[in-house]
């Protein structure tokens, strides 16, 4: 009885059961039952509940478009892969001030209908959670911009010569169907053909171009996943400057109306070596491609760091070379374009970042040192506005850029060099292609440095009063 016991024991140990064969084998479990629903219409920010979407994840968008300037008149196609993230019944994408004429998901005809600023798809058969999916959406219209008086306006700007496509928090959804918030990050290609005789300048590395009854077509493609607010697409007359730095294409774009050789060129001459400088102090260059372009535009005074290629307003330049918004917008390559945020709070890590690196440059050519243009905003700012959560309508205020820019080097002072520069170098490297939030800077500063900075970061980054000196 013992020796029988013993040898059932062993069978079981080893997977047998009495009555059972070798070649028999268990049965695999049915699939689960399909739960179609309609995906979200916004991605659930705290911010702006309303933008971009849920229920799938966009890996790129492959627009082939054209562009009559006479008219205004966008027309072509986007191809957008992406995967579901849930089984689907429906989904939106964001898309204003233009119509679309016909859609299909994976080949079949969908149903698409205009709701207001989205663009609402309902496929042939649901789409199961999981599951990746290519939508080729046709559409035209007369692209504009979306209206936000606090932030300012941002999308399509149709210019005397042609147009351009800029602008932050939104503004990819006036040109093509898009899932408009940064933590859905995409890889991007542009073709886009204008008459002959204007330039067209976009994201990322050039390609090839053709002209064909009196129209050229030009392409562009970014690899790396970008949020589709760095997206841009600037068309008119421009002198390009194409050459290459460090092996990559470095692409510079200034207005025929500006002098070639002003203040605005002679500040983005000095792109390859601000880029190398900073590389020194934030790791490599992220991005397959680097530039700027130039716009001459009213209704542009802002600068953008649209990714590879920041684009500047010209008024950066009336009173001179500037380079420190050169430093600021190659700044954001690394904080806020390759480490991106999740949710438009966290604000701060891309401008506090973008600013510092003002303060690096300044020092770095000879001009005030970090810890003095610290000590002269430490002393002049009101304090009244926490950058940790500055609140929908003041994202851009300076809180999140100046303060922002202190809380870095605040940080910098309480750590220490030593544990600083490794902190950001590896922060850079291991959300390389990725989204960040403050509470995740707040564990990896606290890992780097091996001190609990619970009290440093809410005096710095949501205290309503100054904060001590390190």
């Amino acid at each position: 009885m013992r020796r029988r016991a013993g040898l059932v024991l062993v069978l079981l140990l080893a997977g047998g059961s009495a009555g059972c064969s070798a070649d028999e084998k268990e049965t695999p479990p049915e699939p689960s039952a399909a739960n179609f629903q309609p995906g979200a219409d916004g991605a659930g920010d705290p911010y702006f509940p309303k933008y971009g979407n849920g229920g799938y994840d966009v890996a790129g968008y492959d627009l082939d478009l054209r562009y009559e300037p006479a008219t205004g008149k966008l027309s072509g196609t986007a191809t957008i892969t992406a995967t579901a993230t849930q089984d689907l019944s429906r989904f939106n994408f964001d898309l204003s001030h233009l119509t679309s004429n016909a859609v299909t998901v994976d080949g079949a005809a969908a149903t698409a209908v205009a709701e207001g600023t989205e663009l609402v798809i309902t496929p042939a058969t649901g789409i199961r959670s999981g599951r990746a999916f290519t939508v080729v959406v046709a559409y035209a219209g007369q692209p504009g911009q979306l209206e936000n008086k606090t932030l300012g306006n941002g999308g399509w700007f149709r210019t005397t010569d042609g147009a351009i496509a800029l602008g932050q928090p939104e503004s990819a959804s006036t040109w093509y169907p898009v899932n408009d918030h940064p933590s859905d990050k995409a890889t991007f290609r542009l073709a886009m053909e204008v008459p002959d005789g204007l330039e067209v300048i976009s994201n990322g590395v050039p390609g090839t171009r053709e002209t064909v009854d009196g129209w050229t077509t030009w392409r562009w493609t970014e690899n790396a996943p970008m949020a589709s607010y760095l997206s841009t697409v600037v068309i008119g007359r421009y002198r390009i400057a194409t050459t290459t730095h460090n092996d990559l294409p470095m692409v510079t774009a200034i207005p025929e109306s500006l002098p070639a050789d002003g203040a605005a060129a002679r500040s983005l001459a000095r792109t390859g070596e601000i880029t190398d400088y900073l590389a020194t102090q934030f790791g490599p260059y992220p991005f397959a491609a680097n530039g700027g372009v130039v716009v001459d535009e009213d209704e542009i005074r802002y600068a953008l760091e649209t990714q590879a290629r920041p684009v500047y307003g010209d008024t950066f330049f009336s009173g001179g070379v500037n380079t420190g918004v050169v430093a600021h917008e190659l700044a954001h390559q690394w904080f806020g374009d390759s480490v991106a945020i999740s949710r438009w709070q966290d604000i701060w890590l891309n401008e506090g970042f973008a600013t510092y690196a003002e303060w690096l440059w300044s020092e770095h050519d000879g001009q005030d040192t970090a810890q003095e243009l610290f000590d002269q905003n430490y002393k002049a700012f009101n304090w009244a506005e926490p950058p940790g959560d500055p609140g929908p309508n003041r994202i851009f205020g300076d809180a999140v850029y100046q303060r922002g820019g202190m809380t870095v080097h605040a940080l910098r002072r309480t750590i220490g060099d030593d544990e600083f520069f490794p902190l950001i170098k590896a922060w850079a490297a291991d959300h390389k292609d990725g989204n960040v939030t403050t509470d995740q800077f707040i564990e990896a500063a606290e890992k780097a440095s091996g001190r609990d900075l619970g009290t440093f970061f809410q005096d710095w980054l949501f205290s309503a009063e100054r904060p001590p000196l390190p």
